[in-house]
Order: C-alpha cells, then sequence, then structure tokens
C-alpha cells in the first residue's frame, strides 16, 4: 500500500492498548491524533521515543491531540514496557494482529523487517493527515518539531 501523505484521510480504529482496554478513536471526537510508530518495544531509541511523548502529555491536551504510540508488539509486551518506563498517560497501541496491519494501512510496514517504519503521523479532527514524517530506523524522532507543529494549528 502506498505511504499515507498529508491530505489522505484515514479515517477511525479501534486497537487494544497496554492497559488492555481498546482505544477507539471514534471516542476521541473532535481531538487530533498523534500517531507515533516505532518498530520494536525493549529498544533504546523507541523508549526515548515513547517517554517523550509521556513527557509532553500535558503540552499535547493542551494542543488538544491525544498522542499514541504504535508497534507489533504484543498488548502483554506493551504492558511490561510501559510499566517499565513509567508510561501512565498515553496509550501505547498493539499493532500485533494482524501483524502490523495499522501500519500497513498506512504504508509503513517493512515487509522484510515484520515491523513498521519510525514515523509520526498527525491526523486532524476529521482523520485527515496533517503531518506525516518518516525517520531513519535509529534516529529518535524530535518531539518538538510535532510539538511546533501542532502549536502553528
Amino acid at each position: 500500500m502506498a505511504r499515507i501523505q498529508v491530505g489522505n484521510v484515514f479515517g477511525d480504529f479501534s486497537l487494544k492498548s497496554h492497559t488492555e482496554a481498546a482505544v477507539d478513536t471514534v471516542q476521541l471526537s473532535g481531538k487530533k491524533i498523534l500517531l507515533s510508530f516505532h518498530p520494536l518495544a525493549w529498544t533504546e531509541v523507541c523508549a526515548k521515543q515513547m517517554q517523550s511523548l509521556e513527557t509532553n502529555f500535558e503540552t499535547f491536551q493542551l494542543l488538544n491531540t491525544v498522542p499514541l504510540g504504535f508497534s507489533v508488539d504484543s498488548v502483554p509486551c506493551k504492558k511490561a514496557w510501559a510499566k517499565n518506563l513509567g508510561i501512565e498517560k498515553v496509550d501505547l497501541l498493539a499493532d500485533f494482529w494482524p501483524h502490523g496491519g495499522m501500519a500497513a494501512k498506512l504504508g509503513l510496514f517493512i515487509d522484510k523487517f515484520g515491523f513498521s517504519e519510525r514515523a509520526n503521523v498527525i491526523l486532524d479532527e476529521q482523520r485527515k493527515a496533517i503531518f506525516v514524517k518518516v525517520y531513519p530506523i535509529r534516529e529518535l524522532p524530535d518531539i518538538n518539531e510535532v510539538l511546533d507543529f501542532l502549536k502553528k494549528q
């Protein structure tokens, strides 16, 4: 599938969080959503990426945005990882089954590796992509770039 581009409409979805509850974006009506994809839990850069969402959670709230972390890891894996990292506010979603299904729908799944690219996608209140950036696998996304973009919206 082609990679999501700014202007594409994605729509709503539901996935299980590390809390074992389903996160249904229909319930986030009226809010922007940051989809922050990381390849795998329990890796250093991925940990820092998810911790940056947690650290800036209140800022995201002020910007009417819900940050969500995504990887192909299972719910039990994400639950243990969130506990290890001290993630308490941000939902870490399990794109586990179908394996990488969300990433694939966005054109961000890397078949030969079995995980997603590292990427940030912001969907507006109508679920239209307003920001799409894919990063080198080993590069930590600059959270300030995302926050600065949101502040201009």
